[in-house]
């Protein structure tokens, strides 16, 4: 078999829907490979990854090399094409080879094989590989009914501590494995178990318990997965990350007596591909559909297992990434990428009950290079992610610096969500960045209900029934913004359009949110389809977003930096109820809850000790009637709590406490440059005494430096003359220590604190007073002041964004192959009485418009991709014949368009047939089309399609994106077929030709 014959996917499409007569259209050739009798798998387009359907293959004396007769007919809708510019093909994997390996099955479980949750035999073969082997090379081997639920390290293919399986290794041709089918197993797919450098590729992991594709230990490195598809992983038992809810609240013989886990955090992380170490490569991936992830890179604090104590540690957090390109996640119910926690690496005790390598939150990927903490960061690049019809996440990556480029997602519950690997005080100041990338919130792609899919309701842009993630209220976000700072650019949103029943944007934040966000995030350069009607929501009161009054929903806030979003250049967006950012001029957006402003805004950290249960109120002194209350991202009831106000440059507040003052405050300047300064009071009550200092903290050595004490003046114009000295004024009669908080040094990169360190002010309190420390009704009107803008307002943006969106139209799997944007809007009779006046056809961005009655047909050249002919017809008269017969060049892409109600509509039928359709359409009565054709060579290409209108059968808008440069079409190979960037990081990966 052929590379791409043994996975063979994605597919162009079903052809036929008749039992026993439906045919597959394949990216590749596969007739002198795949036999009737064979069995296939198509993989799940939808949510759910229950859609997934196998078929054995019928014999097809009229298919081409790339066409398979499937028996029977599909029960789910498989999409076979580009929708919206994301490649949504579904795969397609051959599981017959003619060497069998099959583990004998019982009729049903037995003895003690876990029978209390699984009703058939789990108890399969394996094959285990162990070290020091003269060359081991696996190809084309059927792998069914293997692995063992019961036993550990009982798998279909075991790679057991093997050590360095490469060159380093001293293995001329590195270890590998090529064109395995592995399914119906009872243990994982292949485990790469402490060896180094095994090549994957090629190989089909279907129907599957516990992790696919699994690394164990964490000490696994230069290992590359390549072309490789996994699909329907379900929970299993062996591990605590392997099991749902049920199972891990069901095995309980590892944890500490008495103990009952927690599944959303120690459990629940079945993944098709479970990476324990960034240092390996993934290439031309497939993740069709998993219980919970698709990919997981999760991120060990030492080895685990065997491998404990017997290697160097690898500190995996801090190790770059290897390479990541061109890989596909979809069909997941938590989420397609997930890059985040760690697994627990101690054995349960009285002071930490959980199990042995259950997950945990105790890692933050940060890679440096030598995962050295003291050198430079190292950017990790996700290239070419296509995500989509995840039920969660697109992708949910923590940790810094992370770059995603060219990456489409598409009907994700939320497409993209960034996280920084701690936010301060623990973060030294790490970002992340999305650019030239795609998001779509609700595609053409409708699903099919069922198969598990639990929600099927109105949505899109055509406001039909579809699937939904989550639920049919769930608040659909393109890309979300949570900690930070992140950045997105360069990129294009598509199809987001509220309904009564839930809110879908393409911005959007975290749920439900207690910690920080930081103004630092910030956007430039988007493009935002017309299809988009909500571009940022900032929540409401209500379902999903409850009260919507968590510290980290009040602060949400983004920097438009280019005015792409807002049409203001450098503004800020925030929530429109949060007064400590706003002045007279900024421009209010309601249905985004929020408001646009122009100003310099930081944070300040405040940190207490010596009070609980306290609330931090945060009046700015232009504002004094509409405070921000907080309360804090600790559980009340601690001596000790955290706020991270979001603070407009330049200007005053004053902050006020629920309860006693706190004996201790620090007051931490993050995000400040140099001179950026706040005067700020705090409520104290009289005859308090202070000790004021400042200090500059380097959170590496943990180390102060530049510690210096504020001295007292006696008023506060005193104070105010003297803004660069460390002085305060405590106004005995209103309650409030007032002092300047300014930046002295500036900062590098994206660190929160200077190149100096962390400057911080601390306040030591002495009080004997109990009372609550609310100053707001003494301090104003007295310092009120009048609202005034610190940076003026812009004006609107009246020129049009230049370089805005992603460049690419397309993100496909196949990105080496090139594609034309086709629209065909083909204009009734009962469109034109509702006012609709122009059809059109579009390539990519040649549009070419008719308003009169009759046929447009567009020729384009299928190497090009460039208009050759365009000729309007009223009637189908002998001048439309002679064209469609003689004037349309050959290796065309031809494209036909109507308006109106033509003449001769009927007699066009049969002109058609030379142009690729199998049989010439009855359009009596019909009173529209729209036609996709090609002129040239036969086979003709999958694509061609007529679409016919009648009455209320209205076509609208179509848009079909097709392949160019084929030497199907009898194009010469293009240049970018010639240098496929797959199989160069292929080559750079394993060192083979």
């Amino acid at each position: 078999m052929s590379m791409t014959s043994s996975t063979g996917f994605p597919i162009s499409g079903f052809q036929v829907d008749a039992v026993d007569q439906v045919v597959l259209n394949l990216q590749d050739e596969v007739q002198r490979t795949w036999k009737p009798g064979n069995q296939i798998v198509v993989a799940s387009t939808d949510y759910s990854m229950h859609q997934a359907e196998e078929f054995t293959l019928l014999p097809c004396p009229h298919c081409n090399t790339k066409q398979v007769r499937i028996q029977g007919k599909p029960l789910y809708n498989h999409v076979g094409e580009i929708v919206d510019g994301v490649d949504m093909r579904a795969e397609v994997a051959l599981l017959s080879r003619n060497i069998l390996i099959y583990g004998e099955m019982e009729p049903s479980c037995y003895g003690n094989n876990l029978c209390q949750f699984y009703s058939h035999d789990t108890y399969g073969g394996h094959v285990k590989i162990f070290g020091n082997f003269s060359s081991v090379h696996l190809s084309y081997v059927e792998l069914k009914n293997m692995g063992q639920q019961v036993e550990r390290s009982r798998y279909p293919l075991h790679f057991h501590m093997c050590g360095d399986v490469d060159q380093k290794g001293g293995y001329w041709e590195p270890t590998y494995v090529d064109g395995l089918s592995i399914h119906h197993s009872f243990s994982r797919c292949l485990t790469i178990h402490a060896t180094n450098g095994l090549l994957v590729k090629n190989t089909v992991g279907y129907d599957t318990l516990g992790h696919c594709f699994f690394l164990e230990d964490g000490i696994e490195q230069r290992n590359t997965f390549y072309h490789n598809l996994g699909l329907l992983t379900r929970p299993g038992t062996l591990l605590p990350t392997d099991r749902n809810e049920t199972l891990c609240l069901s095995i309980k013989d590892k944890v500490y007596k008495g103990y009952t886990p927690s599944p959303s955090t120690e459990c629940k992380a079945v993944s098709t591909f479970w990476i324990a170490n960034p240092n390996n490569n993934l290439i031309s991936n497939a993740a069709a559909g998993s219980q919970d992830a698709g990919i997981w890179f999760v991120f060990h604090s030492s080895s685990t297992g065997d491998s404990h104590g017997s290697v160097q540690e690898t500190k995996a957090e801090l190790t770059p990434l290897g390479i990541f390109y061109n890989n596909r996640v979809h069909s997941n119910f938590k989420a397609g990428l997930f890059i985040d926690k760690g697994v627990k690496t101690t054995n349960a005790s009285a002071a930490d009950p959980r199990e042995y390598l259950c997950l945990d939150n105790n890692a933050r990927f940060r890679p440096h290079q030598n995962a050295d903490p003291s050198r430079p960061r190292v950017a990790a690049v996700i290239d070419t992610l296509i995500s989509f019809k995840n039920n969660d996440m697109g992708a949910w990556i923590r940790g810094g610096d992370i770059i995603i480029q060219n990456s489409g997602f598409a009907d994700n519950g939320v497409g993209l969500s960034f996280a920084s690997d701690g936010s301060y005080p623990k973060d030294e100041g790490s970002s992340q960045e999305a650019t030239q990338s795609l998001f779509v919130g609700e595609s053409r792609n409708r699903g099919t209900n069922g198969g598990q899919n639990k929600y099927w309701g109105l949505g899109g842009t055509d406001g039909k029934m579809r699937t939904l993630p989550r639920n049919r209220t769930f608040p659909i976000r393109g890309f979300q913004i949570y900690d930070g700072p992140v950045r997105l650019t360069q990129s294009t949103f598509r199809a987001f359009i509220p309904t009564p029943e839930r809110y879908t944007s393409a911005v959007g934040f975290s749920l439900k949110n207690t910690w920080q966000l930081t103004p630092r995030n910030n956007m430039s350069h988007l493009h935002f389809h017309p299809s988009v009607d909500l571009r940022a929501f900032f929540g409401r009161p209500g379902q999903w977003f409850e009260e919507n009054d968590l510290d980290g929903d009040k602060n949400s806030i983004f920097h438009d930096v280019d005015g792409s979003v807002t049409g203001y250049s450098d503004t800020y967006v925030g929530r429109k109820d949060n007064y400590l950012i706003q002045h007279p001029g900024c421009v209010n957006m309601s249905p985004w809850n929020a408001v646009i402003c122009s100003g310099r805004y930081s944070q300040v950290y405040v940190q207490t000790q010596g009070a609980s249960d306290l609330t931090l109120s945060i009046n700015r002194d232009e504002y004094p009637t509409a405070p921000l209350v907080l309360r804090g991202i600790n559980s009340q009831g601690t001596l000790s709590q955290q706020y991270q106000p979001i603070l407009m440059m330049s200007k005053s507040y004053t902050l006020h406490w629920s309860g006693t003052a706190p004996r201790e405050v620090v007051l931490s300047l993050i995000n400040f440059d140099k001179d950026d300064w706040v005067l700020i009071g705090l409520c104290y009550p009289a005859g308090t005494a202070f000790q004021v200092m400042a200090d500059i903290n380097d959170r590496q050595s943990n180390t102060f430096d530049d510690i210096t004490d504020y001295g007292p003046v006696f008023s506060l114009a005193e104070l105010k003359s003297k803004p660069l000295e460390r002085k305060y004024f405590f106004d005995q009669n209103v309650g409030l220590l007032w002092l300047y908080l300014r930046a002295r040094h500036g900062r590098d990169g994206h660190s929160y604190c200077s190149f100096k360190g962390c400057e911080r002010v601390k306040i030591t309190a002495t009080t004997s007073s109990q009372q609550t420390c609310n100053c707001t009704d003494k301090a104003y009107p007295k310092y009120a002041k009048i609202p005034s803008a610190a940076v003026p307002m812009p004006d609107e943006n009246t020129q049009p964004c230049k370089d805005c969106g992603a460049k690419q139209r397309v993100f496909t799997s196949e990105p080496w192959t090139s594609y034309l944007q086709t629209r065909i809007k083909s204009l009734s009779v009962k469109e034109q009485q509702k006012g609709d006046k122009e059809s059109f056809i579009a390539a990519n961005e040649d549009m070419v418009a008719f308003t009169q009655p009759g046929y447009l047909v567009v020729s384009v050249d299928a190497c090009s991709g460039k208009i050759t002919t365009k000729v309007q017809f009223s009637r189908m008269d002998t001048k439309m014949k002679q064209h469609l017969e003689n004037g349309i060049p050959t290796k065309s892409i031809v494209l036909m368009a109507t308006h109106g109600q033509p003449e001769g509509l009927a007699d066009v039928a049969p002109y058609l047939v030379s142009l690729g359709l199998a049989k010439a359409a009855d359009l009596h009565n019909k009173e529209s089309l729209a036609l996709w054709a090609f002129q040239g060579r036969t086979p003709h290409p999958p694509w061609i399609w007529l679409l016919a209108g009648q009455g209320d059968e209205i076509l609208g808008l179509q848009e079909r994106y097709l392949p160019l440069g084929l030497e199907a079409y009898g194009c010469s190979a293009s240049a970018a077929q010639n240098a496929r960037k797959d199989l160069q990081l292929l080559k750079e990966a394993t060192g083979l030709e």
